[in-house]
């Protein structure tokens, strides 16, 4: 049975207050006296309640994070990459999922985060409403965001409008005239307005070649099978057929080509698609793509959160994070060009 502190003491030949603070890393200890608790307490197999080291520390060596999905790549690698980041310092996780105008919302930021003891919070893609965001600043604990502005809290995101500019201008260079746009439904639009902002950014890149006539549009979910569907609807008319096509995402992009290959139409011979992330499976389809590194996205902002634990103030704010256009056998020149 594993043993308690004061076991770990008496066998080290010390009082339980040196004996907790050498377990806890909280005040003077000498590196001998350390070292002979350490051992002690393996030797007993004592583990140190979080509870106890909590009321001692201050900390509960939690970090609560709020976000909108966890089944879908894009939010799985975020959390792979808070996750990393966390269980190396030794801190847990406590995840809850707010869909699209969930009714849990309000429970979760009324309650559940009000009432567990976090360290910190990490809100990955929510953008509070209303009084939301007073409500997480009452919590008195570091806050970090990942995808678009939150007032008076420290955020890293893309320019997803300069993204979808930047995706669609590398069709235009290569001579396409005719490029759809498969993206979010903006009845369904995500936090910070996603969606919308890489319609606008590939409507931008449009007007600026003149070629604003051209605009097709088509939404679904951002998914495989959302692209696919897509796809066939925008690729089974022969005479207002697009030569390319610009995805919201590497998923819908991977449903394009599989649509594309079913119906007979070469990829990139008759069709060159683009997408947006660095999916896994990019390189498996040779998918031509903006990545973003939403796995690295994660990393950085758990970083964040545990420097503002530690007593570090960041700035609020923006913090643009880096993109890379990443080409591959998915786009072409139009046949003829």
């Amino acid at each position: 049975m594993a043993g308690a502190i004061a076991d770990v003491a008496a066998l080290a030949g010390v009082s339980k207050a040196t004996a907790s603070r050498a377990l806890s890393g909280k005040g003077y200890v000498s590196p001998e006296t350390r070292q002979r608790v350490v051992q002690a307490a393996s030797t007993i197999g004592y583990v140190a309640s979080p509870n106890a080291a909590s009321l001692v520390t201050g900390h509960t060596k939690n970090v609560g994070v709020v976000i909108p999905y966890i089944g879908r790549w894009f939010f799985g690698q975020i959390l792979e990459g808070i996750e990393q980041q966390l269980l190396a310092r030794g801190y847990d996780m406590t995840l809850y999922t707010l869909e699209p105008f969930s009714p849990a919302r309000d429970r979760v930021f009324d309650f559940f985060l009000a009432r567990k003891r976090f360290d910190g919070v990490i809100a990955v893609n929510i953008q509070p409403a209303g009084d939301e965001l007073e409500r997480l600043h009452r919590l008195g604990i570091p806050l970090v965001g990942i995808g678009g502005p939150l007032e008076g809290i420290p955020t890293i995101a893309i320019d997803d409008e300069r993204v979808a500019a930047l995706a669609t201008e590398h069709l235009i260079r290569l001579g396409h005239q005719r490029i759809a746009h498969i993206g979010g439904s903006l009845a369904e639009q995500l936090d910070f307005s996603v969606h919308g902002e890489r319609l606008a950014g590939y409507r931008a890149a449009l007007a600026d070649a003149g070629l604003s006539e051209a605009d097709q549009f088509v939404p679904t979910q951002l998914s495989m099978p959302g692209g696919y569907d897509a796809a066939v609807q925008l690729l089974s008319d022969p005479t207002n057929r697009p030569t390319a096509i610009f995805a919201a995402s590497d998923e819908v992009a991977i449903g394009t080509i599989i649509a594309a290959r079913r119906m007979g139409i070469a990829v990139p011979t008759d069709l060159s698609v683009i997408g947006i992330d660095g999916h896994d499976y990019a390189e498996l389809f040779s998918l031509t793509t903006v990545e973003q590194h939403p796995r690295e996205q994660g990393v950085i902002a758990a970083d964040m959160i545990l420097a503002g634990i530690d007593g570090e103030t960041a700035e609020p704010g923006v913090r643009d994070l880096p993109t890379r256009l990443v080409m591959r056998s998915s786009t072409g020149r139009p046949a003829g060009a």
